[in-house]
């Protein structure tokens, strides 16, 4: 079957999701066009209306619909604790884990030179100002533990102690039904590193 020019701007236009290649990208085209049409047209308006109403909270930089997102408008939400996390998916995750009731601070990134991604990318002169108001008593740094991860954890250490803000870092190590035997080296090794006393 010929493509025409759609089709092929249809397929190609699915490619710019993550983890979609050329086949995927075929198969997502073929199933809306087939099989779900209807759910195809809400996909697009939805799509439509989210690039054109959702934006970043102007205090913590997450996505949302407000100037001010619901956990930063929150009464309820403790305002000493900050929790700074790479993307707006992070705080999904800890808020579904329901184990932290502070606010949070979005990078929307980490510090990757190579990439061109330094502090003014993250908005951490945004963050520094935050935390040289006064208000905040710990930041909780949740990146992750990649080389990049772990330089940006360690900006945010030197910035918070410069501000007379307690500094801590969430756990890294062996997963809960973990088994030894099939963990890798780096993991393990910051299990033992962060070791507690039981």
């Amino acid at each position: 079957m010929p493509e025409t020019g759609l089709l092929e701007a249809l397929i190609e236009a699915f490619r710019c999701l993550p983890g979609v290649g050329p086949k995927s990208a075929q198969r997502m085209a073929f199933h809306v066009l087939e099989r779900d049409r209807e759910g195809a047209g809400r996909l697009a308006e939805t799509l439509l209306e989210g690039l054109d109403r959702i934006g970043r909270c102007e205090r913590c930089r997450t996505l949302t619909e407000e100037k001010i997102c619901r956990l930063c408008a929150s009464p309820n939400r403790d305002a000493s604790l900050l929790c700074i996390v790479e993307t707006p998916a992070d705080i999904m995750a800890v808020e579904g884990a329901s184990v932290y009731s502070g606010l949070y601070y979005v990078l929307m990134g980490r510090l990757s030179p190579l990439d061109g991604v330094g502090p003014a990318e993250l908005g951490l002169e945004r963050l520094e100002e935050r935390l040289a108001r006064g208000g905040v008593n710990e930041i909780i740094i949740a990146t992750s533990s990649t080389v990049e991860g772990e330089a940006t954890a360690h900006y945010l250490g030197e910035m918070a102690h410069e501000n007379g803000v307690r500094v801590t870092r969430i756990a890294h190590g062996v997963p809960l039904g973990g088994e030894l035997e099939y963990i890798d080296r780096t993991t393990l090794a910051h299990a033992f590193s962060g070791r507690r006393d039981l």
